[in-house]
């Protein structure tokens, strides 16, 4: 029986991956992104391998989109074996900084939109006794740091639908992965928004460093086809673990995190975000 498989944000970076390696591995793929003419790319490269690639328009922020989109898959495949929750973005800013309007659109897309996508899908897997809800998070859904507290608090949530989604879900064959990867070598970093610090913002500088020091980390971040490969291993294995960290770096904070205390922890990664 052909594999079915939904993956949101396929315009580039960890999307596009994902997309191509699971349509290479034999799954019937809808790669959905939110304008379609982004997607010269990868049907280009679907044309020439010959892949089971078709796009689909689905806006994470829209509800009215993701129900008409998910209904044309049901609807033309009746089943969903593999759904990666990929779509996100991220926002630089102080929590006394970022307005509450963008602190809203934020979790509107990095949360809310999954929650939306999973509670159309949820029910096919269900029925059908299986099915593999894959949420790309975030080395920053477990560690948070200064100056980017709108989307590492975004990931912080999902990290705990994730868990829930393990106990509902599961005892319906359905199965939840959580992927955490570091800093990526994508376009992310460099189209991530920047709030407009207050004129007299005493956290302009610390936001700055940060920024400075993840945009220097991305140039010699993790290829997002190294997630798509841990992706597409961690929907094959009978038994798939909660969670599958990607990167150097996210092993690196995350082991000293559960290592150390968390004051200890503290002045460990003020160490590595301002040493510069």
């Amino acid at each position: 029986m052909e594999k079915v498989a939904i993956v949101t944000g396929s315009s580039s970076g960890i999307g596009y991956e994902t997309s191509l390696a699971l349509a290479r591995e034999g799954f019937y793929t809808f790669a959905t992104v939110r304008n379609s003419k982004k997607a010269e790319k990868i049907l280009q490269i679907a044309k020439k391998e010959n892949l089971n690639i078709e796009i689909i328009e689905l806006d994470v922020d829209d509800e009215k989109s993701i129900s008409v989109a998910i209904e044309k898959i049901i609807s033309k495949k009746q089943r969903i074996d593999v759904l990666v929750n990929n779509a996100g973005w991220g926002l630089f800013g102080s929590v006394e900084d970022v307005s509450m309007k963008d602190f809203r659109a934020q979790f509107e897309t990095n949360f809310f939109g999954i929650i939306s996508i999973i509670q159309k899908v949820a029910p096919v897997m269900r029925k059908q006794g299986s099915g593999v809800i894959v949420n790309v998070s975030s080395v920053a859904g477990r560690i948070g740091f200064p100056g980017s507290p709108a989307y590492i608090s975004s990931k912080f949530a999902l990290e705990g639908l994730s868990e829930s989604l393990r106990y509902e879900l599961g005892q319906f064959g359905v199965k939840t992965i959580i992927i955490e990867p570091g800093v990526i070598k994508t376009n992310f970093f460099s189209s991530m928004k920047i709030a407009e610090p207050k004129p007299d913002s005493p956290y302009k500088e610390i936001t700055e460093k940060v920024i400075m020091g993840i945009k220097m980390m991305a140039e010699l971040g993790t290829h997002p086809s190294e997630v798509a490969t841990t992706i597409l291993n961690a929907i094959k294995e009978e038994n798939p673990r909660p969670r599958y960290i990607v990167g150097n770096d996210a092993q690196m904070f995350l082991e000293a995190k559960k290592t150390k205390t968390d004051a200890e922890f503290e002045n460990y990664l003020k160490k590595e975000l301002f040493s510069s």
